[in-house]
Formats: C-alpha cells, structure tokens, sequence
C-alpha cells in the first residue's frame, strides 16, 4: 500500500461508501464515540474521517476536527455537515494521517476508524495521533485484524496480495500492530457483525516509536 494507491481506491469507493460501508460498521462507529465519553467543550481529532457517517453520533457540545486522504470523501462529508447543521464540526480538512500539521497536544482525544489498515505505516499514523493528542488523553481505534479462525485468516493471507486494488490489508496483525507501536491497550472490545472488527483504547501516556 501507498498513498497514491489509497487515494485511487477511495476515489473509487466514494460514490457508494455510505452504501457498502455504513450499516455493517455502524456499531463500531457508536460504540467508538459512545467510549470516549466526551466531556463538554472537549475536542476530538477523527483521522480518516471518509464520508462523515460518524460525525452526527458526537454530542454537540464537543468540537470535532476530522482529516482525509481523499477530496473525493471530504467532499461528501463536508455536504454531510451542511445537511445536518453539524455546527459543532469545526474543520473537515484535507490531510495525511502520518503527516499532520496539527500543534503538539493540539486535542483531548483523537479517533481512527477503520483507518489503521489503510495507510501505507499504521506505526507513523500513531505516532502523529499520540502527538497531536493531550499527554493523559485518549486514543480509540476500530480496525479489522487478522483472524484468529485459522481458515478465515488463510483466506486473508491469499487476498492480501490485492491490498492496493480493495483500498486495505485484509491481513493486518493486530500482534505486529501493537508491538510496532508500542500501545498500552487499556480495553479490547470486539465489534460489528460476528465481532470481526476490534476496537481498541489507549491512553496516551507515553510517546510511541
């Protein structure tokens, strides 16, 4: 994966994200923003942000930034916040998640949604998230892993090959993961349809790698 090759897949996807992708991802997204229990006047950075299908679960009291690789997704998401008076998204901004231009602790709590196994270096993404995060902030990601099933996780290691073609790596170690990263997880919690997707909490306690 490379980001030339992320942003084709998305531009591809963007037409029909909301229909391919918005109910069946729906409980991580609620499940993710309901965990962060967010206070008033918090702000949220949302790395990948894509369409905006997250962006009406947040409490309207809490100032939410979200960033994207894609015009083509910014795009709707942005026609999303129109749509919905969304007064409380405060930028929708086009961005690289392992190049932010975000001051140091710029957020109290910063969020990737299906993110991790899209750009090209899952480390550098979270590296930039611990920076860019408040030092005792939180940070939540919702990805899908490898399988543990060794017969689905076969399955994943043969379709991996056409990471750059489906826009992810099916599969992604949630072992390398962490161990790259160097994440203190303070929960698991499995999500969506059968539990294949993880979502993960993480303290920001420390800077990673």
């Amino acid at each position: 994966m490379d980001i030339q090759a992320v942003k084709s897949a998305y531009r591809r996807y963007a037409p029909r994200y909301d229909l391919y992708f918005g109910a069946v991802l729906d409980e991580g997204r609620r499940k993710a923003v309901e965990k962060m229990k967010c206070k008033p006047g918090e702000s949220v950075l949302e790395v990948g942000v894509g369409t905006g299908l997250s962006l009406p679960l947040y409490p309207p009291s809490v100032k939410v930034t979200g960033i994207d690789v894609s015009p083509e997704m910014l795009e709707r998401a942005r026609a999303l916040k129109e749509r919905k008076g969304l007064n409380n998204v405060v930028a929708l901004n086009y961005m690289d998640a392992e190049k932010m231009t975000f001051p140091d602790n710029d957020f109290d709590k910063v969020v990737a949604m299906y993110v991790a196994s899209v750009v090209p270096n899952a480390a550098r993404m979270v590296q930039e998230m611990r920076r860019v995060c408040k030092p005792g902030g939180e940070l939540l990601i919702v990805n899908h892993f490898r399988s543990a099933n060794p017969v689905i996780g076969s399955i994943e290691g043969l379709i991996a090959p056409l990471s750059r073609i489906i826009g992810f790596k099916p599969d992604f170690s949630l072992k390398e993961f962490i161990a790259d990263t160097g994440l203190e997880v303070l929960e698991k919690v499995p999500v969506n349809f059968l539990g294949y997707w993880t979502m993960l909490r993480v303290s920001n306690t420390k800077k990673g790698k």
